[in-house]
């Protein structure tokens, strides 16, 4: 076999038995000038920071030949289209032909190729059907004339090593893909599965896994009728999936819908469905995305539940405030009048008696104060609007009937809605003790950190309180989440009682 079908068996074999696609033109390189007994050869590609022109990116040298200044020279050099000979063939997708560096006009390395003792040079395109996807160059240590034949056969190999380099590149794009598309599927919080025209999964994503309950091994090649919806809904599936091959208008596609889904376990939960087709060659996919929507269809109950019981709360306040009224100062007042109808009418004929009936009248009066006093203080309590939180939790403290300490407290003022929420809170925290838990002492707490106020009732108890019992509870919870803040009870049996609020108060 002559040298140049030799080479060209080389190369070809060396591109069958190379996967990477910098390897497989490395490898070329080396098989062209082994098998030409050329001396130097480099591969040129567009350069990444700069793409109109190239960069050397492979060398290869035979044995015995000391290239280093020319190295380093081609490894630094870009060369724009036209410009070396490298460029010429870039700018023309043609080869070329140097006879001698020496005498070549439009070759910038020729110094440190002289140095290194190299003269001819030949270069040829390495092209794809996308086009020229770069160039090979080759030296030898002495001046030859061009050989037509030799630049033939390397158009033809530089088309075969190109057309191999860009399969592998393409492959290798693709698995990249297929790994990022496997990556995002493995780190996503949403269930990912797909399944096939035939109804089963060929996917089945980490986040599947967890709230499923099967593993992926268990669950691609299964039915996803059987596998995660419940019994009574798999037929209807199943009939939705045969109408929408059959050409029925698609329903489900491309929506947002909540169904109910089944665990490994046979329990169901509520999920939230889109499902988007997939087109590939042949029947089509199709990938549901799925999330567990258990906890926000709880939060929802629990936030039309907090409504229902605000809007409860504040008819039931309007009803006791109507009754205290009723039972209390209206009836002081009612007793008021007529005092003062009989004094006036005895006012004359009988001052002494006339003056009793006007004390009475005062002292009715003076009771109709307080309590009227006493009702718009459970409303809002004076001191809280006039002097702020400080001063109302200290009076609050004060009134208590155990033992109370005010830890501290912030100074300055907060929102209406912040201030009244905290010292309800207190209130609450105070009444209980007293009331419920036998406590000798409780402390109250309140600091402001990051934006958020955070208050605490402590006593000490004997702790074990439910804190779904009670109505007050309950409606400074509904209070608290209005104003995104959350109460918590804390009262672990013969532990004592610690009623925490944090809520937004801004900075």
């Amino acid at each position: 076999m002559s040298t140049l079908p030799r080479t060209e068996h080389t190369v070809a074999r060396s591109l069958a038995e190379t996967a990477d696609p910098r390897a497989a033109l490395a490898r070329a390189l080396g098989a062209i000038g082994v098998g030409l007994g050329w001396r130097w050869g480099a591969v040129w590609e567009p350069a990444p920071e700069r793409p109109e022109a190239l960069r050397c990116v492979e060398i290869w040298r035979a044995e015995g030949v000391e290239a280093g200044d020319f190295e380093r020279a081609s490894r630094a050099t870009l060369l724009a289209a036209g410009e070396g000979l490298p460029g010429r063939v870039w700018g023309s997708g043609e080869p070329a032909w140097v006879p001698d560096v020496l005498g070549d006009d439009n070759f910038p390395r020729a110094s440190a190729a002289l140095r290194a003792g190299l003269r001819a040079a030949f270069c040829f395109p390495v092209r794809s059907a996308r086009g020229v996807l770069g160039v090979i160059e080759f030296f030898t240590t002495e001046p030859r004339e061009p050989d037509a034949e030799l630049l033939a056969t390397m158009v033809t190999l530089g088309d075969q090593i190109g057309q191999a380099v860009e399969r592998r590149r393409d492959a290798e794009a693709l698995r990249a893909k297929e790994a990022r598309h496997r990556a995002m599927l493995d780190a996503a919080l949403d269930c990912v599965v797909t399944m096939d025209h035939e109804g089963r999964v060929v996917d089945f994503n980490p986040a599947a896994e967890r709230c499923f309950g099967y593993r992926a091994r268990e669950a691609v090649g299964r039915e996803m009728a059987e596998l995660i919806v419940p019994p009574e809904l798999r037929e209807r599936h199943r009939r939705g999936l045969a109408r929408y091959l059959a050409g029925a208008e698609p329903v489900l596609l491309d929506r947002r819908l909540e169904i109910t889904g089944m665990r490994a376990d046979g329990t169901t939960f509520p999920v939230e469905l889109t499902i988007t087709r997939i087109d590939v060659v042949g029947p089509p996919t199709f990938t549901g995305y799925l999330r567990d929507i258990t906890e926000r269809m709880a939060a929802e109950a629990e936030l039309k539940a907090s409504r229902t019981r605000i809007v409860e709360a504040a008819d039931a306040a309007r009803r006791r405030l109507e009754r205290d009224l009723h039972d209390g100062a209206q009836q002081r007042l009612v007793e008021l009048a007529l005092d003062l109808r009989l004094a006036r009418a005895r006012l004359d004929d009988e001052p002494a008696r006339a003056r009793e009936l006007l004390d009475a009248a005062l002292g009715d009066l003076e009771e109709a104060t307080r309590e009227l006093r006493e009702l718009a203080h459970g409303i809002h309590p004076a001191a809280l609007s006039e002097a702020g939180l400080r001063p109302a939790l200290e009076a609050l403290v004060a009134r208590s009937s155990i033992p109370a300490r005010l830890v501290a407290v912030p100074d300055g003022r907060f929102a209406a809605p912040v201030e009244a929420t905290a010292y309800f809170t207190v209130a609450e925290g105070l009444t209980n003790a007293a009331r419920h838990a036998a406590a000798k002492r409780v402390e109250v707490e309140a600091v402001r950190l990051d934006g958020r106020l955070r208050v605490e009732v402590r006593d000490d108890g004997r702790g074990g309180a439910d804190p779904t019992s009670g109505s007050g509870l309950r409606g400074l919870a509904d209070r608290a989440a209005a104003l995104d803040g959350r109460l918590q009870l804390t009262s672990p049996p013969r532990g004592g009682t610690v009623l925490r609020l944090e809520i937004e108060c801004g900075s």
